[in-house]
C-alpha cells in the first residue's frame, strides 16, 4: 500500500485522531496540511480554520489520499510518528533490531529480517498495550497506522510485511 492509499482507506476516527497528534505534537506540520487540504478544495486557510475540527481533519484525509500527494502523505505519517509518537515508533524499531536514533533511521534502506523474526515482531507489537494490560483504542490504531506507514515508505521493500498487512 501507498502513502495516499493509506489515507483513502482511513477511517474518519483514525483521521480525526491523526490530526488531534499532529495538531497538539507537531503545530507546524499541521498548518502545512491545513494549507494543503484548502489548496486541494481551492478555499483558503482561513476558510477551513473556521470549520469544526473534524470537517478540518476530514479535508486533510481527503487532500493526502489524492495520488499526486503520495510524497507529502508519506511525509506527514513520518512526522506524525517522529514527532507526536515517538515512543511508538522506538518500541517497533528496537524490537526489530533496526538501528536508530530516536525513531531516525541510521541508514538510508533497511534490509528486512530473516521471516520469521519479522512475524514475531510484527505480532508483538499489534498485541502492545498501553501499560496496564488493557488495550487502548487509539494505541491499537496507531500501532496499525504504523505498521502500514512503515511498509509504504519508499525505503522499505519487505513483500513478507506486505503480505502480513494485507490479510
Amino acid at each position: 500500500m501507498r502513502p495516499f492509499e493509506i489515507f483513502r482507506n482511513m477511517a474518519p476516527e483514525q483521521a480525526l485522531h491523526f490530526c488531534r497528534g499532529l495538531s497538539d505534537g507537531a503545530p507546524a506540520s499541521y498548518a502545512q496540511a491545513l494549507t494543503l487540504a484548502g489548496a486541494a478544495m481551492r478555499a483558503r486557510p482561513v476558510f477551513l480554520k473556521k470549520q469544526p475540527f473534524e470537517r478540518r481533519a476530514e479535508a486533510i484525509r481527503r487532500a493526502l489520499a489524492r495520488v499526486a500527494s503520495n510524497e507529502l502523505a508519506e511525509e506527514f505519517l513520518a512526522v506524525y510518528f517522529l514527532e507526536c509518537r515517538n515512543a511508538l515508533l522506538v518500541e517497533w524499531l528496537d524490537g526489530l533490531g533496526i538501528a536508530h536514533e530516536e525513531g531516525v533511521l541510521s541508514d538510508d534502506t533497511v534490509s528486512a529480517p530473516d521471516d520469521d523474526t519479522l512475524r514475531k515482531a510484527v505480532d508483538a507489537f499489534r498485541s502492545g498495550s498501553d501499560g496496564d494490560g488493557e488495550p487502548d483504542p487509539s494505541e491499537t490504531g496507531d500501532r496499525h497506522l504504523l505498521l502500514h506507514a512503515f511498509a509504504a515508505q519508499s525505503s522499505v521493500s519487505w513483500p513478507v510485511l506486505d503480505e502480513m498487512l494485507s490479510t
